[in-house]
């Protein structure tokens, strides 16, 4: 295979699984690593590819979200896994906060037949499944509405966050990294999920595993002020390895 070859390999096994380790593609495509570590040198320097201790990671930061309609068809069976198991970790008598989005939907849905939970969310998707439940008391934040996403924000929105304390927050995100933490797109919705972080005990980021390692342009939240990571059994092991590492406790579902 020639260099030029192999390297546009490298970058769609990159794409495909997210990250990758020198090893991995190493015995991938069947060469040295001293070579995959040369191939990886000229890819990032065109940009394409970021290098990390041991491995690579895309290179091209998170700019865009897909809208609600089209997130909530993707990797639906993932993101029920991981709703599902982040309802487990809801008791009796606790109060949480929900942030919008189409993983923390399905978190609501394995509530509605829960009992003695306060659930305050900035979401009227979540606001609407939980309105026949008797033993839920939702609490909805306020603020401008977000049609294309369901999603309140804005002033409203944060100055009501700052009033609440909760025992745990489940926040959505379009990029987490072991290194660089929970960074969002939009600057907009930085404030919102500050505050969410800021009023809970725990906060338990809940996203597929296509979210994982991503980099985008405002930071929300170091790794530090995370408890748990709850993503898809899809992850890859390196990915679990990092965030480990950065003393994340990361759960797959």
């Amino acid at each position: 295979m020639l260099a030029a070859e192999r390297k546009l390999k490298i970058i769609e096994y990159v794409k495909k699984n997210n990250v990758a380790s020198v090893s991995q593609l190493s015995q991938e495509f069947n060469v040295h690593e001293a070579t995959i570590r040369r191939d990886l040198s000229e890819i990032e320097k065109e940009g394409r590819l970021r290098r990390t201790h041991g491995g690579v990671v895309l290179g091209e930061g998170i700019n865009s979200e897909p809208s609600f309609t089209i997130r909530a068809s993707e990797r639906v069976e993932e993101k029920e896994r991981i709703g599902k198991l982040a309802a487990e970790m809801i008791h009796e008598g606790e109060h949480i906060i929900l942030d919008s989005g189409t993983t923390t939907f399905q978190i609501a849905k394995h509530l509605v037949n829960r009992s003695n939970i306060t659930v305050v969310t900035n979401d009227i998707n979540i606001a609407a499944e939980l309105r026949d439940s008797k033993g839920i008391k939702v609490i909805v934040t306020g603020g401008i509405l977000y049609p294309e996403s369901f999603m309140l924000n804005g002033i409203f929105t944060n100055e009501v966050l700052k009033t609440l304390h909760v025992h745990k927050a489940f926040i959505g995100t379009p990029a987490v990294h072991p290194k660089f933490g929970l960074t969002h797109f939009d600057e907009q919705l930085v404030a919102a999920k500050v505050g969410m972080i800021h009023a809970a005990e725990e906060t338990i980021v809940v996203t597929d595993h296509t979210k994982i390692g991503g980099v985008s342009l405002h930071t929300v939240s170091p790794v530090t002020n995370i408890q748990k990571l709850i993503t898809g059994k899809e992850v890859s092991e390196l990915q679990v390895q990092q965030f480990e590492e950065a003393g994340i406790k990361i759960i797959t579902a």
